[in-house]
């Protein structure tokens, strides 16, 4: 595996530019992705943590990880990439996303699906997770962030 340390939540499929306020690739909010690279590490911490914590959500939901340590082992021979500092969930995610049409036994690398989505192809699977998680974080920046927008924006005008 690469040593190199992933140093964004970018994908490289980003909606942002289409003037979308959530990213359909990375799940982060429009001003984040503009303004990544002038955040404090502290800010960034905060953007990746909520990131785990919707996909985390999701995850749960689909799979359980029953060996770590196996999983650990299958992504670093298999050179995927994923954040060691992260849930065994979002790394269960990047196997899936990376390997979605080439795994033939997903419990070979320590994950197995849920009862209800067992007879799931693991690449219609991925599309369910990703379209899920973009749904949480669109409902996320709709609860919490643009209020907050909408309320800068009358003050300015008071």
């Amino acid at each position: 595996m690469s040593n190199q340390r992933i140093k964004t939540p970018c994908v490289g499929l980003c909606s942002t530019v289409y003037g979308d306020l959530v990213c359909r690739g990375c799940k982060r909010f429009h001003h984040e992705v503009v303004n990544w690279n002038l955040y404090a590490e502290d800010e960034k911490r905060a953007v990746w943590r909520r990131l785990e914590i919707l996909l985390v959500q999701v995850m749960q939901g689909k799979l359980e990880v029953f060996d770590p340590q196996r999983l650990r082992a299958q992504l670093e021979q298999h050179q995927v990439r994923f954040v060691p500092d992260q849930s065994v969930y979002c790394w269960a995610y990047q196997l899936i996303a990376r390997g979605s049409r080439v795994i033939n036994r997903l419990d070979a690398y320590g994950v197995v699906l849920m009862p209800e989505f067992r007879d799931w192809a693991l690449p219609e699977l991925r599309e369910a997770i990703d379209r899920e998680f973009f749904l949480l974080s669109e409902a996320h920046y709709e609860r919490y962030i643009a209020p907050r927008f909408l309320l800068e924006g009358m003050e300015i005008r008071v």
